[in-house]
């Protein structure tokens, strides 16, 4: 019984130290490829936060959040999958021409605020007008809505 007991309380202590996450403002900790695309598309902009994320049965990803209220979410090879705008647009280099074609042919003067792409590679977007965008993966539009 006491073997069993103690079986049991490591098994929940490993269970709880692989979810465990982690909070730091080290740029190290996160991949290279998330690194050089906070470089690029974020120039000059200070980390407020990096949230390094343990799943138990998936990888690590990591969330980061800017001073200036930019939140990015990264997978575990350190592509973006995720960017949320507090203020302005999302960088253009982080829309396919496609999809910057459409919106800006179809929504002038309004700024993509956040873009999601999804595992199949399609994306999501959200306008500052509330409207949101679904494309497929080569930029072709699927879906328009408003947010409510």
């Amino acid at each position: 019984m006491r073997k069993i007991l103690l079986l049991m309380a490591f098994v929940t202590a490993v269970v709880f130290a692989a979810r465990a996450d982690k909070y730091t403002l080290d740029r190290e900790q996160l991949p290279e490829t998330a690194r050089e695309m906070l470089t690029k598309h974020f120039p000059g902009k200070k980390v407020g936060m990096i949230k390094v994320d343990r799943h138990l049965l998936r990888k690590t990803d990591y969330d980061v959040r800017l001073t200036d209220g930019t939140k990015i979410e990264f997978n575990p090879s350190g592509k973006w999958t995720s960017v949320r705008m507090k203020k302005g647009a999302v960088p253009s280099g982080l829309v396919l021409r496609a999809i910057r074609n459409y919106v800006n042919k179809n929504h002038k003067g309004v700024d993509i605020t956040e873009i999601t792409k999804k595992r199949s590679g399609a994306y999501e977007l959200k306008l500052s007008d509330g409207v949101e965008l679904k494309f497929n993966a080569l930029g072709g539009i699927k879906k328009v809505g408003v947010d409510d």
